[in-house]
């Protein structure tokens, strides 16, 4: 397991995100409730950039001839074929076996640093 020190804190603004590469990877830094997560920056569709994914919330079940939207800011949806995943687990949803790859994160003395080489990190 290594921590690799990408960004400053103040790079990614409160709802945005920033693209980072790392160890041959690209990994997109969102910034969510002042908390920051991780995706890889591939969708496991057909490979769209996730960084290039309208960031939103999404429909919440609702009643009979009733509209609840919910989550916003933690969804993103595939820039390809709007597949919607969350952002602080990678999980879609709308399969339990579909998801884009989470990095955990850590914030320390105003750096964030993404975690590479855990197993098992998604919540």
């Amino acid at each position: 397991m290594a921590v690799y020190d990408v960004l400053h804190a103040d790079d990614v603004p409160e709802g945005g995100s920033a693209l980072v590469r790392l160890e041959g990877r690209e990994i997109v830094v969102y910034r969510v409730g002042g908390q920051y997560y991780a995706l890889n920056n591939y969708c496991p569709h057909q490979g769209a950039p996730m960084c290039a994914g309208l960031v939103s919330g999404t429909t919440e079940p609702a009643g009979v001839y009733e509209y609840a939207y919910g989550r916003e800011g933690e969804i993103v949806r595939c820039p390809w074929h709007g597949w919607e995943f969350d952002i602080k687990t990678g999980k879609s949803l709308f399969s339990e076996r579909t998801r884009v790859k989470s990095y955990r994160v850590e914030v320390r003395d105003g750096r964030i640093g993404i975690v590479l080489g855990e197993r098992g990190t998604a919540p």
